[in-house]
């Protein structure tokens, strides 16, 4: 259900965007991935994450978005080139997308997800993937909402311990 009382605008980030990005990322593991990864792990990982956000935006490494409800940014969001090497040129990746968990099912991350897909449809892309922990049902929820479909590759990786990820993927072709 759409709640939405102010617009959604989504810009690319900047570097003064750096500490409130590393704090929505905190909140947003907080909240998603607890029972999923290891507490310790997400600690470890917040703990880095304004140095990390601030020397990644200084340095323009990767094209990060953030997702702003009025003048308030709200969540951040990065698509770009796939990471895979199994699929080609027609195919574009949602690296991640994440919201502030009080702004989580209010329309916010579907109005986000149409922006990422109308960019890669602009660039002639005609797929999006996604990666996704196996566990995290309310993420594979989204995105099957969003119109993609779990394609049969997987991977493991460790986030304080093994966990099992699918990869999922959107025909950008096909009118949503």
């Amino acid at each position: 259900m759409d709640c939405l009382s102010e617009p959604i605008t989504i810009r690319s980030a900047r570097p003064s965007d750096a500490l409130v990005m590393a704090k929505i990322l905190m909140r947003s593991w907080e909240a998603a991935y607890a029972g999923i990864i290891p507490e310790e792990y997400i600690r470890e990982k917040n703990a880095a994450r304004p140095a990390m956000w601030e020397k990644s935006l200084a340095a323009g490494q990767y094209p990060h978005k953030v997702i702003l409800l009025g003048d308030t940014i709200v969540g951040i969001m990065r698509f770009d080139q796939p990471q895979d090497d199994d699929v080609g040129e027609a195919f574009y990746e949602l690296h991640y997308i994440y919201l502030h968990p009080d702004h989580f099912r209010k329309g916010i991350g579907t109005k986000a997800m149409e922006f990422a897909f109308a960019c890669a449809r602009d660039m002639g892309k005609e797929f999006m993937t996604v990666w996704v922990l196996a566990e995290n049902t309310n993420s594979i929820k989204f995105y099957e909402k969003c119109g993609f479909t779990a394609d049969g590759k997987t991977k493991s990786l460790d986030y304080g311990k093994p966990l099992e990820c699918i990869r999922m993927r959107k025909d950008l072709r096909n009118a949503r």
